[in-house]
């Protein structure tokens, strides 16, 4: 029986660069019939350019586990952290934040 619970085990392997984090504030997602692609970028305020930092591909089938993980993940955040608020965005990505525009 515990061979059977070694086999089904698997190991997965963190490096410290991968630790770290990239942090994002913008997703693009697009998909063709084989894949979906989910591109995080980070957008700073008031720099016209922004670069994606990571891009991630999925199958349709593992997109779709995706959507249901994290949905079944802000529920639980939701039910312990109480409700995350989210504001109305009109069209098109708002490239100053909302904020002042920077001088330099």
């Amino acid at each position: 029986m515990e061979e059977q619970q070694n086999e089904n085990q698997l190991n997965i392997e963190l490096s410290e660069e991968i630790a770290e984090g990239i942090f994002s504030n913008l997703a693009i997602i697009t998909h063709s019939n084989t894949e979906f692609v989910l591109d995080f970028i980070r957008v700073m305020p008031g720099v016209p350019k922004a670069k994606v930092k990571s891009r991630i591909i999925l199958t349709p089938e593992h997109a779709k586990r995706l959507v249901h993980a994290m949905l079944d993940n802000v529920e639980k955040f939701e039910a312990i952290n109480g409700r995350i608020k989210t504001q109305e965005e009109p069209p098109g990505f708002p490239m100053n934040f909302g904020g002042p525009t920077a001088q330099a």
